[in-house]
């Protein structure tokens, strides 16, 4: 059956109660969690070691007096189907596949998601409900008070891959509860007031004066992919709401003064243009992946290409 990542980690109950996990998806720091989190919960319980090997097709068992159970760690799901579960299914072991997506592994996956005794595990980049999630549970657990600046900012800015994340939440959980400001979170984070997302407020106007304000803002492949963030937050926002009262209650109140002009943009989305926005979106993301950032000219045609979807 299939877990929600969250709940592994949000749920301080959670209990791990099945003999096979299969943890995957396109986040590394995300599946590393979420591999920490159910060996931890498992070591706190019960006498266990944990054992690391290659291919479970390889593993041969060796009981133990002192041991209840041995956490099974799988680097490759080579070798994974129904015979080879039961076989290992009547020891009384615990075992973790840990496997990026691919093609390859859809048949394995779905081999996990029917199995009783399995969890499967996808784990991708946090999105904006996700993000929330988080940062309330962070603000529970920790008793932080953040003001509702701070908080609609975090949930824009704090970034979508969990390690980077979670290391943000560290840092604002060691500052002094007077020191938790907007101005002081901007700087923790390494967040340049100037603005690159200001970039994005430039939808309307002339090609030669976003080129212009892009190549003075945007320097470094670090800063293509930070606006990319930046527009990428923007961008989902139009597309997850479904009508302009639900999307004026979602703009985040440290743009209050752009509201007018985020209105505005959201009003020329009807369906059409959503689904060649998200193509957009999923076409860029591709080329991230594939190349860990994008170069200054692709960051610019992306913007580009936005503005030409919103004003066509």
């Amino acid at each position: 059956m299939r877990l929600d990542p969250l709940t592994v980690i949000l749920n301080q109950d959670f209990k791990p109660d099945k003999k096979f996990y299969f943890i995957s998806g396109n986040e590394k720091s995300f599946m590393e969690k979420i591999k920490v989190r159910i060996t931890e919960k498992y070591k706190k319980n019960e006498n266990t070691k944990i054992l690391n090997i290659e291919s479970i097709i390889n593993y041969v068992d060796e009981t133990s007096l002192f041991e209840d159970k041995k956490i099974i760690l799988i680097k490759n799901c080579k070798e994974i189907n129904e015979n080879n579960l039961n076989k290992f299914r009547r020891l009384g072991n615990i075992y973790l596949f840990i496997q990026e997506n691919s093609q390859r592994i859809k048949k394995i996956k779905n081999i996990f998601l029917k199995d009783k005794d399995s969890y499967l595990i996808d784990c991708y980049e946090l999105d904006r409900d996700s993000k929330i999630r988080i940062l309330n549970e962070f603000i529970r657990f920790s008793g932080i008070d953040i003001i509702e600046q701070v908080y609609w900012f975090l949930v824009e800015k704090l970034d979508n891959k969990y390690a980077f994340l979670e290391n943000s939440l560290n840092q604002i959980l060691a500052l002094e509860a007077k020191d938790i400001t907007l101005s002081n979170i901007k700087k923790l984070l390494n967040i340049d007031s100037s603005g690159k997302e200001k970039i994005f407020l430039c939808l309307y106007k002339k090609n030669k004066e976003i080129i212009s304000v892009y190549r003075d803002k945007v320097t470094t492949k670090s800063d293509v992919n930070e606006l990319y963030y930046y527009c990428k937050s923007f961008c989902q926002l139009i597309i997850d709401c479904r009508d302009l009262e639900e999307y004026r209650k979602k703009i985040p109140i440290y743009l209050y003064k752009e509201k007018d002009f985020l209105i505005d943009i959201f009003k020329k989305y009807n369906i059409k243009k959503k689904k060649a926005l998200l193509g957009l979106l999923s076409s860029t993301e591709k080329v991230l992946r594939k190349e860990s950032g994008l170069s200054l000219m692709s960051g610019l045609r992306f913007l580009l290409n936005i503005k030409k979807i919103t004003i066509s």
